[in-house]
């Protein structure tokens, strides 16, 4: 198969799982053991191709982070701070961490672990839930903002999803699923873009000029097809529990051991 066609199809699934609590991470390591796309290119073409996503983010966000920018600390509502203090946890964690994990937790083994143990943490969120303090994006405190970025650290595990482990935290912390939802959106952000930053940095050495047009393709495909994921996503969880994505983990997990372990 040709590459471009491969990264047509890894775009598609980054940008259909990226801001579902189904892990992007592990099913990216999962498609791309099914196509034979492995070795260090595809690992940082993994990580580069969630910046679609991050532009569709930021295309459908846009007024929102016009109003981050403002750093106006003393506006009622969300503001620049709430974003820090919700990336720092994981951000942190990730700078040193970054080598152990590419070279120890990205593979099928780990996915599937990380898929039952996220799942199983959407149950518990969905069953234990507090009652919502937090309506909306407006109404999230900064300690609610530390709790849902502490819980970030679980996606640091490839497999557990971002979304997955932020939305759980945040109806832990009495944060509506669909605000927690959006507030993941914003702060997947500048830690995707830093995340996909260090990692093109880090592979320079065996990246060439000829890959730009496999990593644009792939990252085109992501965004167009993460506009319509945020979209849908939002409008489904208004209407589905959490517990049906927690199945759906399960299930993946049990294809990914019978298939490929």
């Amino acid at each position: 198969m040709d590459d471009l066609v491969k990264a047509v199809i890894m775009g598609i699934v980054e940008g259909l799982t990226e801001f579902l609590p189904i892990s992007s991470t592990g099913h990216m390591i999962v498609t791309g053991k099914l196509l034979d796309f492995t070795g260090d290119r595809a690992k940082t073409f993994e990580v580069v191709v969630q910046l679609g996503a991050v532009l569709a983010v930021l295309m459908l966000y846009w007024k929102r982070f016009m109003n981050l920018l403002s750093f106006n600390l003393k506006k009622p509502g969300l503001n620049i701070l709430h974003i820090i203090i919700g990336m720092f946890p994981a951000s942190v964690l990730g700078l040193v961490l970054h080598g152990f994990i590419k070279d120890y937790l990205f593979g099928p083994k780990t996915v599937v672990v990380s898929l039952i143990v996220g799942g199983l943490l959407l149950i518990a969120a969905e069953k234990i839930r507090r009652r919502p303090s937090a309506e909306t994006l407006d109404d999230i405190t900064y300690r609610q903002a530390l709790g849902i970025g502490c819980f970030q650290i679980l996606s640091l595990w490839p497999g557990f999803s971002r979304s997955g482990s932020t939305m759980a935290g945040g109806m832990f912390f009495g944060v509506k699923k669909e605000a927690a939802a959006e507030f993941t959106f914003l702060m997947s952000v500048p830690i995707m873009l830093g995340a996909s930053g260090v990692d093109l940095i880090k592979s320079r050495e065996f990246l060439e000029w000829s890959d730009t047009g496999l990593f644009l393709t792939g990252l085109l495909a992501s965004f167009v097809v993460a506009m319509i994921a945020i979209v849908t996503f939002l409008n489904l969880l208004k209407r589905i529990s959490l517990t049906w994505f927690a199945y759906y983990r399960f299930v993946l997990a049990a294809v990914v051991f019978f298939v490929l372990l």
